[in-house]
């Protein structure tokens, strides 16, 4: 598998791109304060994002990325319904929001009903689709997020984010509430941490009530 810089449209904004990699540290909330969810901070120690779950918001399957200054930049759910519970998939959708407060579709998460799915791999699609793009999916995760280790993949199978434990964490063999994720150049962060806040509820964590 490739990996190395790639170039890409911005996801939710370029305010959220970086020339160079960048590597953020998430900090998992307890429940009992403010709800849980999780911070993240880049490289100075300053709030970068922070995203909001069924804690704070008190409705199940939906999250809120907040930029540093606490404006709500993505809004993520997942889509239910009968239709969906016959389906190979469950769908995650994520909606950024526009200086008018409007809510536009950016990008699509699938995650694999167990009970159906041969194929357990997540796959995410963008919107407006990559002209370029020969494939029906734009990102995928690999590896093993409840370890913290895994990599956001692009379809041509460049690296494009990585979460791992943070070194000082993994040799004091503590808990997992604390980890980082590496992001690529040109990549968009807040993208990348939506996807996180995804995988965080769907493996139970610090998102979910």
């Amino acid at each position: 598998m490739a990996s190395g810089k790639t170039d890409m449209t911005p996801i939710i904004s370029k305010l959220y791109c970086s020339s160079s990699q960048v590597v953020l540290v998430v900090r998992r909330r307890p429940h009992v304060v403010n709800g849980g969810g999780f911070v993240v901070t880049n490289c100075s120690q300053k709030v970068a994002f922070r995203v909001d779950g069924c804690g704070i918001l008190g409705t199940k399957e939906e999250l809120i990325l907040r930029d540093r200054d606490g404006e709500a930049i993505l809004l993520i759910r997942r889509k239910g319904g009968m239709v969906e519970a016959l389906s190979i998939y469950r769908k995650w959708i994520g909606y950024s929001f526009d200086y008018k407060g409007s809510q536009k579709l950016v990008f699509t998460l699938k995650e694999p009903n167990s009970c159906l799915a041969r194929n357990n791999t997540l796959r995410i699609s963008t919107e407006p689709k990559p002209k370029e793009s020969t494939k029906t999916w734009d990102f995928e995760v690999n590896g093993d997020f409840p370890d913290r280790s895994c990599s956001i993949v692009d379809s041509r199978g460049n690296i494009v984010a990585q979460v791992g434990m943070k070194k000082e964490v993994e040799q004091m063999m503590e808990s997992k509430d604390v980890y980082q994720v590496t992001v690529k150049a040109g990549i968009d962060q807040a993208f990348v941490i939506g996807v996180i806040a995804i995988l965080d509820y769907m493996y139970d964590e610090s998102t979910r009530c």
